[in-house]
This record gives C-alpha cells, sequence and structure tokens, in this order.
C-alpha cells in the first residue's frame, strides 16, 4: 500500500528536506510539491492524497487558513519554524506538528503515526487481518519494518526498549511509553512499568503472571484491574 503525499512550502530548500526525509521509507510516494497553495487544490480535489506536509507562513495564502478551507479528509502535518501556531494548528485536527529544522528522529514517528492512521481509514485494510499493518524502528543506523503481528512484547531496558518477536530481538532507543502509544491499542496493552504485551500472544495467565513464548512477565500492581479485564474481555 502507497501512502500518496504532497508538500507545500514556499521555500525550495525546506520541500528538500521533507522530500529527502520521505525517501527513506518505501511506502510513502510523494505525487508532487507545490510553493503555493492555491496550486496543489487540483490535486488535493482528486481525493488521492492521504497527506499534505504543510507550511504555515506563505506569502499568498496563510497554510492554516488554507487548511481551513478544504473539505476533503486528508491528513494534514504542518511544517513551521513557528512554535505558537501550535495550539491554532490542533482546530483543524491536524496529524501532526513539525518544527523546523525537522530532526529525521522526530520526522520518524510522524511516519509511524501517519501509516497506523491511514492504514486504520483504508478500507482495503478495514476488512483484513492486521498482518497488514507495521512500524519502522530505526535499529544500528538502520530503518527496520516489523509488522504488528509479529510481536510478542516489548521491554523497557532504561533509555532502550527490547522489541521481541519469535524470529528476533530488536533494540532500539526510544521509551515504551511512546512504542505503546504508537502501537493498535486494540492488540496491545501496557501491563507492568516495563512491559507492553500483545494480547492475542498470550498462552496463560497465572495469578500475576502472563505468559508469552513461555516467558513469563510480571503484572504491574497498579496495571492489574485494568489489564485482567481486557485480557479476559470481561467489560
Amino acid at each position: 500500500m502507497k501512502i500518496k503525499c504532497i508538500i507545500i512550502d514556499d521555500e525550495p530548500l525546506a520541500i528538500k528536506v521533507v522530500e529527502n526525509h520521505l525517501k527513506e521509507f518505501k511506502n510513502f510516494e510523494i505525487v508532487d510539491t507545490f510553493q503555493n497553495p492555491i496550486e496543489a487544490l487540483s490535486t488535493i480535489e482528486t481525493g488521492d492524497i492521504d497527506v499534505i506536509f504543510l507550511d504555515i507562513n506563505m506569502p499568498k495564502m496563510n497554510g492554516l487558513d488554507f487548511g481551513k478551507t478544504l473539505n476533503f479528509k486528508t491528513n494534514i502535518v504542518i511544517t513551521t519554524a513557528y512554535r505558537e501556531y501550535a495550539v491554532e494548528s490542533y482546530d483543524l485536527n491536524v496529524l501532526d506538528y513539525l518544527v523546523k529544522p525537522i530532526p529525521f528522529n522526530r520526522f520518524l514517528k510522524t511516519i509511524n503515526k501517519i501509516t497506523k492512521k491511514v492504514v486504520s481509514d483504508s478500507e482495503d485494510v478495514k476488512d483484513e487481518d492486521t498482518k497488514e499493518s507495521f512500524i519502522f524502528l530505526k535499529v544500528d543506523k538502520k530503518l527496520v519494518k516489523i509488522k504488528f503481528e509479529d510481536i510478542l512484547y516489548v521491554e523497557s531496558l532504561k533509555d532502550y526498549i527490547k522489541v521481541v518477536t519469535l524470529a528476533e530481538k530488536h533494540l532500539v532507543h526510544k521509551s515504551l511509553t511512546s512504542i505503546t502509544e504508537e502501537l493498535p491499542e486494540n492488540n496491545f496493552i501496557r501491563i507492568h512499568r516495563s512491559y507492553t504485551i500483545a494480547i492475542d500472544k498470550i498462552n496463560s495467565i497465572e495469578g500475576n503472571l502472563v505468559e508469552i513464548n513461555k516467558i513469563r512477565i510480571p503484572i504491574g500492581r497498579k496495571y492489574v484491574n485494568h489489564a485482567k479485564r481486557i485480557i479476559l474481555n470481561t467489560d
């Protein structure tokens, strides 16, 4: 599944930065770039665009004002040098707000947000198993694509997390809170300050322990009631 996007920014260098970041992700397609939001309208009106990377301060029309005129459900990611528009931008229900210069690590978080949103909104994917869903994680300076269905659990290790699948383990410089927010909430649950697990990978529960692939994982005291209710489907 290709995620189609356009970039609207009056600064060619700013467009180039977003283009270079996007080229790292094979499932993203840059349909076109524009230095004037009005010129982008005909492309947006096709309904084929999944994401607009939109600058705010532009000569002919402010990006936020332009966003308010759109009657389409295209996802918007703001790219701007100004932090002060953040609150106003979220009135547009923007997907993310990136402040220039945009570091790649921050952009990667946006990519995962976009992927999760577009996949969940796609009619093609709604009728299929979550095996088509995935996340990109930076492992040893390389972006690794990991399918959600392959993940058994995620363990926090101070400043890192260990993502455990049936086949391998990945050490990633990321917090457990951050990765948990990026995983599908219907399939994963945090059960401890150090563990988030895949619900469908649980083999058994004994007391305040769950077993996944012969590994016993504790359920934290503050998580136990909510975790057992969700795992046992007793809502």
